[in-house]
């Protein structure tokens, strides 16, 4: 069998984003460093692009240059393993997606329920964030809102002013069953995101009994200072949030 050959076929099938490893091509173990080094060439023929080592995708090309692999392609192997989902992604890509901030990065963050090491891919960190709370399909877009009101503070290209309008319509348009997964999910989550978390809650019209489980959970004294103005969210000082004092 040609190796060369056979990997252009099965290349061909791929689609422009998709990331592949050796382990993509049904070719006996034997024959896996002929794989490996075909690749290479092909990488240096300009066919397919290295992504990092042992990682390779077939670049789409564009009036404006070469475009990467999306994020899900560039971190799928700390997303998904063996058909088990076992992270998500948050953080920058989430909260353009979420239409918080407009900014594109070349961090991707990883919600897990692991802690981990970053790593480097070509020009991309991977970063990870540790998921207190069960990953499932149902719930990806849940902690998404909730890694976004964690970080509020953090968003690049925002305030946390905008950002809780916008949570807030975000939160506004979810249903019944998806208000009570962010309450049941915000439990894992430190206080003050469990307090920003029911003031955004109570602001928008929330069932009383959601709000009633949140408080439930915090300490009735403790007071969180958050950078976000009561014209912002009304009901802020119910749930102990205050501005920082300015000096």
């Amino acid at each position: 069998m040609n190796i060369t050959k056979e990997i252009r076929r099965r290349i061909a099938g791929f689609s422009e984003d998709y990331v592949f490893t050796a382990s993509d091509f049904e070719i006996d173990t034997q024959n896996q460093s002929a794989v490996v080094k075909a690749l290479n060439r092909m990488v240096k023929s300009g066919e397919i692009s290295k992504l990092a080592k042992g990682r390779f995708y077939k670049p789409r090309r564009t009036q404006f240059g070469e475009l990467k692999p999306s994020a899900y392609q560039i971190a799928k192997d700390y997303i998904e393993r063996d058909g088990k989902l076992i992270g998500y992604i948050t953080g920058y890509s989430a909260y353009n997606a979420l239409g918080l901030t407009t900014q594109i990065s070349s961090y991707i963050q990883i919600g897990t329920n692991k802690s981990r090491r970053s790593v480097k891919r070509e020009k991309y960190t991977i970063s990870f964030i540790l998921q207190q709370n069960p990953i499932t399909k149902k719930n990806i877009e849940i902690l998404r809102i909730l890694d976004a009101i964690r970080f509020i503070r953090e968003i690049p290209a925002t305030t946390p002013n905008d950002a809780c309008l916008r949570l807030k319509e975000i939160v506004r348009d979810l249903n019944d069953e998806q208000r009570e997964m962010l309450v049941k999910c915000v439990a894992k989550y430190t206080n003050y995101v469990r307090a920003l978390c029911g003031a955004i809650l109570e602001d928008i019209g929330c069932n009383d009994s959601l709000l009633e489980s949140i408080r439930k959970t915090l300490n009735g004294v403790t007071e969180y200072k958050l950078p976000i103005s009561e014209s912002v969210l009304p009901t802020k000082q119910n749930w102990k949030i205050y501005e920082p004092t300015r000096k």
